[in-house]
């Protein structure tokens, strides 16, 4: 027969301790800054190499030239080729957040973050499309 008193001790006992939970809408976690979330990518420093898109695991990267039609120019009788720019698309719904493109990039280019809250109700909000500052003045010309 279990023992009635026993549970009764066990719950005073409880009632004075420290909390184990985070009360975490009301109060932020504290975190570590090696923590692997968002992905942020920083588009001037991109070669284009696609080492990222060959290490991540998920297939959740992809990177694309948005400068393909820039002609190169001709200064002092050479031609110099355009600066090749790029943009990244990470579907954030397949991200497993291993950092394995982040490690891998060797201009560091991509990086981790520490934004963690990135619940949505729908998944096309979860396709983060990080564009190339080029993209954006060429459109509003």
């Amino acid at each position: 027969m279990a023992r009635p008193l026993r549970a009764w001790r066990e719950l005073v006992k409880n009632l004075f301790r420290k909390h184990v939970t985070g009360q975490y809408p009301h109060t932020k976690p504290v975190i570590d800054k090696n923590y692997r979330a968002k992905i942020l990518f920083d588009a001037n420093k991109c070669i284009g190499c696609n080492i990222c898109v060959r290490n991540c695991p998920a297939d959740a990267i992809k990177i694309i030239q948005v400068n393909q039609d820039e002609k190169p120019t001709e200064v002092d009788g050479k031609t110099i080729p355009a600066k090749r720019k790029f943009k990244c698309v990470i579907d954030l719904a397949k991200c497993v957040y291993c950092g394995q493109c982040t490690d891998g990039c060797p201009v560091k280019a991509l990086s981790s973050s520490q934004d963690f809250e990135l619940a949505h109700f729908n998944r096309e909000a979860l396709i983060d499309e990080m564009k190339h500052p080029y993209e954006t003045e060429s459109k509003k010309k």
